[in-house]
């Protein structure tokens, strides 16, 4: 008789679990587990292991697509603007005289030891490789009339500079303000993911209902990036006063006023339901309406109270505490 401890019995039963577990998915999967080739783990049978990323380390989530990606064709006629004549080239032209700013400012620091604000740190980043890679971009912006998506091989390729590189000049641009970057992700079509289900299942013949029943495969995968050449605002003091753009004329900026003041008026005037529904939109501006909805009804209930639209500032509350209560103590004159 063959005596063991609690712990040892645990892991022995846990074990055959798992390893009976895994046997049943490999038999439903046409003998796949998705287990590592070679690798033969006690009671691990059955556990899934997740392909490493391009880079080497462990993809954090597994999802088929990055965070804050939106679908390819649905965000498009909103994002991208055709710029205006000669912008490109001017939008060039700032790029590099950031870059020689930046360098300025960085020469100033090892002199000088002075501290960065963040506008200046912003500047002290960019690099020839980014001055490049911009360029290339207000070129497609020029000739495609702003519809900016290349991917990061092509960048590469256009620019005789590393994947890297590039993706390191991306991000100098995006913090800078030269660019607006917005992830994409597209579907995939019936023969990519049958495609997808007869790798991930071993089965070549790869039956279209059969393979997406049997795999979890994905049924969407990421595209490149969306591209808005922009001026930087934030850098713009730090720049030659020949590249900041021309003050607007006194009657644009009161048309400007006006019209906020008439928007504000509007909105003032809409129960919380339509502000809500004019304000914010998608799934969130539903359940707001709804919310706005219910307070409107008990709004009737509610008149007798005091209104908080545009409170009156309480001025003699200013006043410390002397004798008696309330603002009567606080006043000299009461």
């Amino acid at each position: 008789m063959t005596a063991f401890t609690l712990g040892e019995a645990t892991a022995i039963a846990l074990g055959r679990v798992r390893a009976g577990a895994g046997q049943s998915a490999g038999r439903a999967t046409g003998g796949t587990t998705g287990a590592v080739p070679g690798l033969a783990v006690p009671g691990l049978a059955g556990v899934r292991v997740r392909a490493p990323a391009r880079s080497g380390a462990p993809h954090p989530t597994g999802a088929p697509i990055r965070r804050d990606s939106i679908e390819a064709g649905t965000f498009e006629a909103h994002f991208f603007v055709v710029p205006a004549k000669g912008e490109p080239d001017r939008l060039v032209r700032m790029a590099r005289a950031a870059l020689d700013a930046g360098r300025r400012l960085k020469r100033a620091v090892r002199a000088e030891a002075r501290v960065l604000s963040p506008a200046e740190a912003a500047l002290t980043a960019m690099t020839a490789g980014a001055v490049r890679v911009f360029e290339a971009l207000c070129t497609l912006a020029r000739l495609n009339q702003g519809r900016v998506f290349p991917t990061y091989d092509w960048l590469a390729e256009a620019t005789a500079l590393g994947r890297a590189t590039v993706a390191r000049g991306l991000r100098a641009l995006e913090l800078a303000g030269f660019l607006v970057r917005q992830r994409r992700f597209k579907r995939v079509g019936a023969a990519a993911g049958r495609a997808m289900d007869s790798a991930a299942t071993g089965d070549p013949g790869g039956d279209p209902g059969i393979g997406e029943a049997r795999s979890g495969a994905p049924r969407y995968a990421q595209t490149s990036n969306a591209y808005r050449p922009l001026a930087p605002v934030r850098l713009l003091p730090h720049l030659p006063r020949w590249m900041a753009p021309p003050p607007l004329p006194a009657d644009a900026v009161q048309r400007a006023a006006d019209r906020a003041d008439a928007v504000a008026a509007m909105h003032a005037g809409l129960s919380c339901r339509e502000l809500a529904e004019t304000l914010v939109g998608g799934s969130l501006g539903r359940v707001l309406a709804k919310l706005g909805a219910t307070i409107d009804r008990g709004a009737p209930q509610r008149a007798g109270c005091e209104s908080q639209n545009d409170p009156q500032p309480l001025l003699d509350s200013k006043y410390p505490r002397r004798n008696g209560l309330g603002l009567v103590g606080r006043d000299d004159d009461a």
